[in-house]
């Protein structure tokens, strides 16, 4: 997994003062009643990706927030019939606008979201002028340069939009409309294809090709480029999560993976667990009090980290009524279920599972560098996962039919008076054997709710 040299960057550019000016005045124009809602269509289109994640995994940069906010101003068509922003301010004569603002008006309406190579940077203390090409047309423009520059690399892509410069327009001079996503050349070439792809399947559809000129694609689909921007950097987000490396304290792996199984057969389940290859038999939590009939035992298997060194990545835990399964991944968990199915059958009931890893944010940064992200998780965190995790197996156990009670539920045993102590010893057995207890010696889940559920509190 490689994120470092791919995550992008995003570059705030000066912009020529008047231009500044007038955009400020566009962002008022749209803020305003009458408008408001088309803005908000305009921003959730260019932003789609992120308003689509599920749980808000990651919110868009600043600079693409710029870059969609200025596609509003000078690509969006308002779907109500009204003017454009930028017709608005021009045509409708309800302010003054000075000459040096309303100079930019046209530039900008003509404008459009680019992929532009980096050819060459300037000299000079700030750089004085980038040169660029576009990946799409092979377009080249020269932009004012600025302190941006320095941070610039030939053969970098930048997302961004480039205004002509009024009082130049025969040279090619432009300058870049106040914000920039610095990507590299792999990451700027699979923007370019998705977006081909998608121009490619529209026309498809539609039977026309009018979107063959890719000034005229950009112009009016310019936040597909947005998009699929969007959609790599979501992607390279998630591919980080799937490899976070979850460890305790001591800085072993942390099995955050869990289910749960009820059985009756002890005795066979210790024959059958102790002849799996796959696992040894290792020493009962520490601090235990010996139980002579069917203590607690534990098998676990272990398997090469992500240092090299052997560590334990499952662990199988047999009480007395009780199988519990510990993984350090969904992946090894699903293995593990497989062979305890083929090996036991039904002589496992299945209470519950849970994939779900400790909930912890963190910064982009941590996800995007070169190497799996690592994640050392609290004593705190690990009873808060596994009280939640005991809470959804046990949510409706007081209504299940147990065999441990004969196929009775244990509400409807807590109320006959002959199996009224066996409910209560049941529940005594699995707060004993609470995992919160095994691995760290407190319990994580309350079982007077469990004793208040059947009647007997």
């Amino acid at each position: 997994m490689k994120h470092g040299n791919e995550a992008p960057v995003g570059l705030a550019v000066p912009l020529d003062p008047s231009l500044e000016t007038l955009l400020a005045r566009l962002e008022k124009l749209s803020l305003e009643p009458r408008f408001s809602s088309q803005r908000q269509v305009a921003l959730e289109r260019a932003l789609r990706p992120y308003l689509e994640s599920s749980g808000a995994v990651l919110l868009p940069l600043p600079e693409e927030i710029h870059l969609a906010t200025l596609a509003m101003y000078a690509d969006y068509y308002p779907e109500d019939g009204q003017l454009t922003l930028i017709e608005q301010l021009r045509d409708v004569i309800t302010e003054h606008i000075p000459d040096e603002e309303r100079r930019w008006l046209d530039p900008l309406k003509h404008s459009y979201m680019d992929l532009l190579e980096v050819l060459s940077v300037g000299t000079g203390e700030p750089v004085r002028v980038v040169s660029l090409r576009s990946i799409g047309d092979g377009t080249h423009v020269r932009v004012q340069g600025g302190e941006y520059g320095r941070g610039l690399v030939a053969g970098e892509v930048l997302l961004t939009r480039v205004v002509r410069d009024p009082d130049d327009p025969e040279q090619g001079i432009g300058r870049i409309a106040g914000s920039a996503l610095n990507l590299s050349m792999m990451k700027a070439r699979a923007v370019l294809d998705a977006s081909r792809e998608w121009e490619r399947s529209m026309e498809i559809a539609s039977g026309s090709f009018v979107l063959g000129e890719w000034q005229e694609f950009v112009k009016r689909y310019g936040h597909l480029l947005l998009w699929n921007f969007a959609y790599l950097r979501l992607a390279t987000i998630l591919d980080a999560v799937v490899h976070i490396r979850y460890r305790t304290a001591e800085g072993t792996p942390y099995l955050y993976v869990l289910a749960l199984y009820d059985h009756l057969e002890y005795g066979f389940l210790v024959d059958g667990l102790s002849a799996m290859k796959e696992f040894e038999e290792s020493p009962p939590p520490p601090n235990r009090p010996v139980q002579k009939d069917k203590p607690v035992r534990v098998w676990i298997q272990q398997a090469s980290g992500y240092d090299g060194a052997e560590a334990v990545v499952a662990r199988l835990t047999l009480t007395s009524i009780q199988l519990i399964v510990e993984c350090d991944t969904p992946d090894r968990l699903n293995a593990v279920k497989h062979q305890l199915a083929s090996t036991f059958g039904y002589s496992l009931h299945f209470r519950g599972e849970s994939l779900t890893p400790p909930a912890r944010e963190l910064p982009e940064d941590q996800l995007t560098k070169g190497e799996s992200p690592l994640l050392v998780v609290t004593a705190e965190e690990d009873r808060a996962l596994i009280r939640n995790f005991l809470e959804k197996a046990y949510l409706e156990w007081s209504d299940q039919p147990l065999a441990a009670l004969g196929g009775q539920t244990p509400r409807h045993a807590a109320a006959q008076p002959a199996s009224r102590a066996q409910v209560e010893k049941l529940i005594d057995e699995i707060a004993r054997d609470d995992l919160g207890m095994l691995r760290q010696g407190t319990s994580a889940f309350d079982y007077d709710v469990l004793r208040a559920h059947v009647g007997l509190l």
